[in-house]
């Protein structure tokens, strides 16, 4: 029999991750040379400190975002200071904790071909292309943001966008900082690729890295000081306009080797600007390009929207540690224990709540699978039909708002974060109600695939059951009712405090109501112990995501402000929970850290190979060649969509909205195409990269939480609802006003 999995040791916030490095950090194998060692083993323990360090710039971010909604709407005094603080801080931490994550194995890799080749061509792919791609990109980045921060700090830079109009050297110093930390963790981990190299390859690569670290120096000295070295500027006069290329068609080459390069399995960032600086060298010069980059990662530092990544991934773990996930499970199955297919049902509801209390696949998926897998099969549901609504379940986290995806994909778009998650809301909940509906008529069909629960596992509830639950699910909807007219308006003018006290007052009648009904019990009716855990589970989750995005929809707070609440809100349903300790709480915000850096870094990389391509005139030759078809705007969005659809397969949706998204953005708006329509169509799409093979990590995570269930089982239950999600996509394809008409109707035409 297989062990069962504990929770407590799974390491559920980490779905984007390729390859977490294992381990005790500064070990090095003993066989490597002592020198290699010493050198490696402290590299790696300076990123660690620095990590650990710069994970804790969260806290003060938060804290930026609570005070500055509380003195908005409180004191009516905003601050001067938070917008800022939110973005300086949240820019400086992806920049000095990009060696950190170098170190730990994080930034993001398509390595679906890669993971399946030898350890040494690994290595040896890996050395490859530290020399080739990594070490000029940092060297160059690094020389040119330091001139750029010393110039800050000479002439004490203010933004020019605030009123504050805070200094902007302090902030700035991370790229320098970074760019240097990132040049040392190539150094180690070049090093641990040479060793796991071994044999005679090993040593003519370290015999010939003295040789390279010279033409490196050379091409870094006739780059920035020709008059010294002597070169004459032959970088530019050699490589700029070779082969009398024009530069639109450079770019078509750069879009060409990149679909080529990422799949190699180099970290996808690093591979990004080594392209920007190679092709923007030979399309337009390099002095040019060098400076281009470091200006792409500083307005991506500066991008207060982007904040809103590592405080919305800080709720989700969060939330995820408070344990509310299993209680809320529990509490639906027994609720709907007298129904086929209960368990089905249970974790589709429970998976859509905490889609949008969380939104990280790897947790809903493999928590889910503890909680679920177990009675499932005990109660002789499914395999097939389990695994897949607990694998669709877990991905509506990427789609329901506040979804990490949407917020990174505004700024791509051009778009408000606010219209994507005010247009994603219908689309999420009907992709959810297809699988319910699925699932349900599928049991209608054939009862054995889901069973109702045995009599003996069945809640003890009163006569009066179905009074119960429309006594406690209509007041629970009343209570979120109240909470939305609140965060709307419509209570405003009625009294002071009227958008709070009037939900509050709601919630005490609930509990003297409750309370009277279990003290004289009326006729023998009673409330079922269930329906405490239920509300116990549902309510305080459900509050504050209600809390925190209504805020944002309904214009109370910015996105940023808004995730600055929902990651407080966690915090203190952690305490509430007792789950809370400082233990945890710094795991949080390590984890915070890599998911962040490798979101925002890739952000960075993919800005600057975006302006190379656009520098190089090429977008517009792509949309008079797309328009020259003889073809409706319906179907270059069909062909559009497939694209996206296969490339789902092997990406994950991080390249492809970074990527391949900004690429089709002059051709959707020469085509006059919404949008944020266009936004949440790719967001279903990208689902997709979830529930299919090759990368399927969905599969793998249910997998190593119950191994007796077979992965082709998990691989067929998985197809058939990617089958239905195409379904969904193809009705928001046809009727727009699925995605559309929850923004209009908030935010007007």
């Amino acid at each position: 029999m297989s062990q069962e999995p504990d929770l407590n040791q799974l390491d559920t916030a980490d779905e984007l991750i390729a390859e977490r490095r294992a381990g005790e950090i500064g070990d090095t194998p003993e066989d490597m040379h002592p020198w290699m060692r010493f050198i490696v083993g402290n590299i790696d323990i300076l990123n660690n400190w620095a990590g650990r360090l710069t994970c804790l710039m969260l806290v003060p971010i938060i804290f930026a975002m609570i005070y500055e909604v509380v003195a908005r709407k409180v004191f009516v005094a905003p601050t001067d200071w938070a917008y800022d603080t939110s973005r300086m801080f949240s820019g400086a931490m992806f920049m000095l904790g990009a060696g950190y994550a170098l170190m730990r194995g994080v930034h993001i890799r398509a390595d679906f071909l890669f993971r399946n080749f030898s350890l040494r061509t690994q290595a040896s792919i890996d050395t490859t292309l530290y020399l080739l791609f990594y070490f000029p990109a940092m060297l160059f980045f690094f020389w040119v943001s330091a001139e750029y921060t010393i110039k800050a700090w000479v002439s004490w830079e203010r933004s020019m966008d605030t009123a504050l109009m805070a200094p902007l050297a302090p902030a700035r110093s991370a790229m320098p900082i970074g760019a240097l930390l990132l040049l040392l963790q190539g150094v180690a981990e070049l090093f641990r690729a040479i060793h796991q190299m071994g044999g005679t390859l090993g040593r003519r690569v370290l015999q010939f890295l003295p040789v390279y670290v010279i033409v490196l120096a050379a091409l870094f000295g006739n780059t920035f000081f020709p008059d010294i070295v002597g070169l004459g500027g032959i970088l530019d006069r050699d490589i700029k306009g070779a082969g009398g290329l024009s530069p639109e068609m450079i770019g078509a080459i750069m879009i060409g080797v990149m679909l080529i390069a990422i799949f190699v399995g180099f970290p996808i960032s690093f591979t990004l600007i080594f392209l920007g600086f190679a092709f923007g060298a030979w399309g337009f010069g390099s002095k040019l390009v060098f400076y281009l980059q470091t200006l792409q990662f500083n307005n991506v530092m500066l991008e207060q929207t982007l904040a809103a990544v590592p405080l919305f991934v800080f709720m989700g773990i969060m939330m995820e540690q408070a344990g509310l996930m299993e209680r809320l499970f529990t509490s639906v199955q027994l609720m709907l224990s007298r129904t086929r297919g209960a368990l089905y049902l249970a974790v589709l509801f429970v998976s859509t709540i905490f889609a949008a209390a969380t939104g990280i696949v790897g947790a809903s998926v493999t928590i889910l699978g503890i909680m679920a897998a177990k009675t499932m099969n005990r109660s002789g549901y499914d395999v097939r039909l389990a695994a897949g609504t607990i694998t669709a379940g877990g991905t509506l986290g990427i789609l329901i708002p506040p979804s990490i995806m949407l917020v990174v994909m505004g700024p791509v778009l051009e778009v408000p974060v606010t219209d994507l998650f005010a247009a994603a809301i219908i689309p999420g909940i009907l992709l959810a109600s297809i699988y319910a509906a699925y699932a349900l008529i599928r049991c209608w069909l054939n009862p054995n695939l889901g069973p109702a629960l045995p009599e003996d596992q069945q809640p003890v509830t009163s006569d009066y059951y179905w009074l119960e639950a429309i006594l406690v699910i209509s007041s629970i909807i009343m209570l979120f009712t109240l909470m939305i007219m609140g965060l709307s308006g419509s209570f405003a003018g009625m009294f002071p405090g009227s958008s709070l006290i009037i939900p509050l007052g709601w919630a005490v009648v609930m509990y003297f109501a409750s309370r009277w009904v279990r003290d004289t019990k009326p006729k023998g009716f009673f409330f079922s112990d269930l329906w405490h855990e239920f509300f116990m589970g549902l309510v305080p989750p459900s509050a504050l995501v209600a809390f925190a995005l209504g805020s944002i929809l309904f214009g109370w707070a910015t996105p940023t402000e808004g995730a600055g609440c929902g990651a407080f809100g966690a915090l203190l349903l952690s305490l509430a929970y007792r789950k809370f300790t400082i233990g945890k709480f710094y795991e949080a915000l390590i984890k915070t850290l890599e998911i962040s850096v490798l979101i925002l870094f890739l952000v960075a990389a993919s800005n600057f190979f975006g302006a190379v391509f656009s520098r190089l005139g090429t977008p517009m030759m792509l949309t008079e060649f797309l328009l020259s078809w003889d073809m409706s705007a319906t179907m270059i969005l069909i062909i559009i969509m497939a694209m996206i659809f296969l490339l789902g397969w092997p990406l994950e949706w991080v390249p492809i909205v970074l990527i391949i998204v900004p690429i089709l953005i002059p051709v959707l708006i020469q085509l006059d195409i919404n949008l944020v329509w266009f936004g949440i169509l790719v967001a279903v799409n990208l689902q997709t990269a979830w529930l299919s093979p090759p990368v399927a990590l969905s599969a793998y995570f249910l997998k190593g939480v119950v191994p007796d269930w077979d992965l082709k089982d998990i691989y067929i239950g998985m197809m058939q609802f990617m089958v239905i999600q195409l379904i969904g996509l193809t009705l928001i394809f046809i009727f727009p006003q699925i995605a559309l008409w929850l923004p209009t109707l908030i935010y007007g035409e």
